[in-house]
């Protein structure tokens, strides 16, 4: 038996530096980035009256408050990046984690991609149970 999912994508953007950790190459070296967020959000229940899953502005708020805390820093001396590589794939799976645990019951996070420009990015997401065999 099937039945309707809703998906959600929103898109935000900060600005940071950052050098690689355990790199050979230029990026080794302090450098910055204007980067791109964008994260899909799922869920199978529309809110009762208003027949939507979530407020597109809710989602932006949310999203906002997460890279406002990554913007205009230098993610090496930024929790959890001055443990954490700040790798590109490493700022996904933040994002992922922090908008997670802020997200309405019913929503569910999809993924999270962050691009350093506009030709390559990373994604991050969880397989939940059902979809790992």
């Amino acid at each position: 038996m099937s039945h309707g999912v809703w998906q959600l994508t929103v898109r935000g953007d900060f600005a940071a530096a950052h050098a690689l950790r355990c790199y050979h190459g230029k990026c080794e070296n302090l450098h910055g980035h204007n980067y791109t967020v964008e994260i899909v959000v799922e869920g199978e229940e529309l809110l009762p009256g208003a027949e939507y899953l979530c407020d597109f502005t809710e989602l932006k708020v949310l999203l906002k408050e997460i890279t406002n805390s990554l913007d205009h820093r230098y993610l090496n001396e930024t929790p959890p990046f001055d443990k954490l590589n700040p790798s590109s794939e490493n700022l996904a799976r933040y994002i992922w984690q922090q908008m997670s645990s802020r997200l309405p019951h019913h929503i569910r996070m999809v993924r999270a991609t962050v691009a350093e420009t506009p030709k390559q990015s990373a994604t991050y997401f969880e397989r939940r149970s059902s979809e790992q065999n």
